[in-house]
């Protein structure tokens, strides 16, 4: 008689470095458990790789057969057949016609990096099919966010014919009826999270709507428009529309619009993106392209482009267009062939950028105070919905991101206009559906109009329904918030010397990324280092050293830690030891390398039983 089976209890593994809990309260673990900790093992012996590149690796839950296309992921390989996205073919054909027509067509972006990359790629190839095509991104404070009736009107009065939508549409029922109604073809390419409705339109290209069965829902809509580029291409191949004196244009050649737009929109770093990022990096990396390399110029940035200053450095001078200025600079600059002029409208970007964060800066200490206060001393509430009168709504969104990463809760920042009218924007903490509630607090008449992903999204309200949708979104999403607050961990992986923190080392690691959403990077422990100097520097940042035993110094830098529980704990613990965690970046300084370490958490080493004697 077999005797019945019982199930094992799941034991938890020890705390890293034993901190259960660190200075910002959380506590570390390996990223590894039991079973990931044999498949770095396997992983080591099979492609005699250094052993913390392969936990690396092995924590990204990469099978041992897949890595070698992990480091070395290839678009060949990556790319579906793009008919396998919903209404992809009809959408393919009917831009098909419009190049074979020579059709005067309409582009209408979003006003981010996304929409603004979508758009210069899109507007790159039908240039190459001989067409000039309008160009049309919407201001964010006067049009606010995607198709308005007004602009498709005056685009159809300049005799488009075909309207394409990028970053924007699926939720623009009524402007994409008027553009229909003023006899233009539509077509939508767009990855947000739809609603129950969908626009009447010729095509429909969101892999986020029910019906598609593509599984490529996680591409930033440059991928999607990429993708339909594919099939354009060879829509057009097959018609006999390309030849020597029109040859096909090389896709694969603008992947630094993919890139930008990819890391910006903060889209996963898998599959069929992380390709798009690798091979977009090198291509930044040739600098054979105007707008992109005066881009990279006026951010002074040193050395060759990483995925992170794509999403810290090159990104956010894009978005301060859209945000603070002309909502279409962006899109002109990785359009212009003159470097003298996309020289001229990158500083200006960058001028734009600086006005932003002043202004930002202002909102976001106000927003804070407002935070506190409804916290209170003890710390109660899911979510957070703050609002003001005087704040830019080009920054809602960054001073959002700011109160969701000091207070560790979904939430909203909203400028509320003189009407009674407040636009704002939302962010998430992981494991939480921004879009999907905010899309309910539409259903149920809190909001006027609201949109977005699980981790960010839109709202417009009236005033007087501020109260009302604070309360909702409370009840709403504080199950969800509660039990992704209560998985507070920093997973790390793995613990090293300061001696071993070298260039060489950083460069091996950087052989797992491009990191980002998706494909966090590595996070890596100094166990029981002396903090030997801790001094801030530029706005509210921390330079930190660390000395290990045998004496070797580590530099660091704790971005935006003073005021926080970071800078609290490293300027109380000068001259003492603590375990510390960060990820590894090389900085490159009038042509030497040196390694810094971007300090995430540090705790207070367990000093263990007192001895008696």
């Amino acid at each position: 008689m077999t005797p019945p089976v019982t199930a094992l209890p799941v034991e938890l593994p020890p705390a890293f470095l034993g901190v259960s809990q660190s200075a910002t309260g959380k506590l570390w673990r390996d990223r590894l458990d039991a079973r990931g900790a044999a498949r770095a093992l396997a992983i080591v012996q099979r492609y005699q790789l250094p052993e913390m590149l392969a936990r690396v690796i092995a924590g990204r839950d990469v099978e041992i057969d897949a890595v070698e296309d992990f480091l070395d992921p290839t678009i060949r390989k990556l790319m579906p057949d793009p008919h396998t996205v919903t209404q992809m073919e009809t959408a393919a054909k009917r831009i098909a016609d419009a190049a074979v027509r020579g059709e005067q067509v309409a582009i209408f972006g979003d006003y981010d990096v996304d929409g603004a990359t979508s758009a210069a790629l899109l507007t790159w190839h039908l240039r190459h099919c001989g067409l000039d095509p309008l160009i049309h991104i919407p201001d964010r404070i006067f049009e606010g966010y995607g198709p308005n009736v007004e602009a498709v009107r005056m685009l159809a009065g300049k005799g488009a014919t075909l309207l394409v939508t990028v970053d924007c549409g699926t939720t623009s029922i009524e402007p994409l009826a008027e553009a229909r109604k003023l006899g233009m073809s539509v077509v939508v390419i767009d990855h947000h999270q739809t609603g129950d409705d969908l626009p009447e339109v010729d095509a429909l290209v969101n892999p986020n709507r029910a019906d598609d069965l593509s599984g490529l829902g996680y591409l930033a809509a440059v991928g999607l428009v990429l993708v339909t580029l594919v099939a354009v291409n060879r829509e057009l191949r097959n018609r006999g529309f390309w030849n020597s004196e029109r040859p096909e244009p090389d896709l694969l050649g603008m992947l630094h619009h993919v890139a930008l737009g990819t890391v910006a929109d903060v889209a996963s770093l898998t599959g069929l993106n992380r390709a798009f990022v690798a091979k977009g990096l090198i291509a930044m990396r040739r600098r054979d392209h105007v707008g992109h390399t005066a881009l990279m110029d006026v951010s002074r940035l040193n050395g060759p482009p990483e995925a992170w200053h794509l999403g810290f450095m090159l990104g956010p001078r894009i978005n301060a267009g859209g945000r603070i200025g002309r909502a279409d600079l962006g899109v002109r600059l990785l359009l212009e062939g003159d470097i003298s002029e996309a020289a001229r409208i990158a500083a200006e970007l960058d001028r734009l950028n600086s006005e932003r964060r002043i202004i930002e800066q202002a909102a976001e200490a106000q927003a804070e105070a407002e935070a506190l206060a409804s916290l209170g001393l003890e710390d109660k509430g899911s979510v957070i919905v703050t609002a003001s009168e005087g704040w830019h709504p080009g920054v809602v969104g960054l001073v959002a991101s700011r109160l969701k990463e000091k207070f560790a809760r979904p939430a909203f920042a909203i400028a509320l206009e003189p009407g009674g009218i407040g636009t704002g924007s939302g962010r998430s903490i992981s494991g939480v559906d921004l879009g999907k509630a905010v899309r309910q607090a539409v259903k149920e008449k809190l909001l006027m109009k609201g949109g977005g992903h699980a981790m960010a999204a839109g709202v417009t309200l009236r005033k007087e329904k501020l109260a009302e949708f604070r309360a909702y979104m409370e009840s709403a999403l504080a199950e969800d918030v509660a039990k992704s607050r209560h998985e507070n961990e920093l997973f790390i992986d793995g613990a090293v010397s300061a001696r071993s923190v070298t260039p060489e080392f950083a460069g091996m690691l950087n052989r797992a990324g491009p990191f980002g959403a998706g494909n966090p990077e590595p996070v890596i422990a100094l166990p029981a280092h002396q903090l030997v100097y801790a001094d801030e520097v530029g706005q509210a940042h921390l330079r930190v050293r660390f000395k290990s035993g045998d004496g070797v110094i580590v530099n660091g830098i704790a971005f935006r830690s003073v005021g926080q529980k970071l800078g609290h704990a490293l300027t109380q613990n000068r001259g003492q030891p603590l375990h510390v965690a960060g990820s590894l970046a090389v900085d490159r300084y009038q042509g030497t390398e040196r390694v810094q370490l971007r300090v995430i958490d540090v705790a207070v080493p367990d000093q263990g039983p007192a001895v008696i004697r």
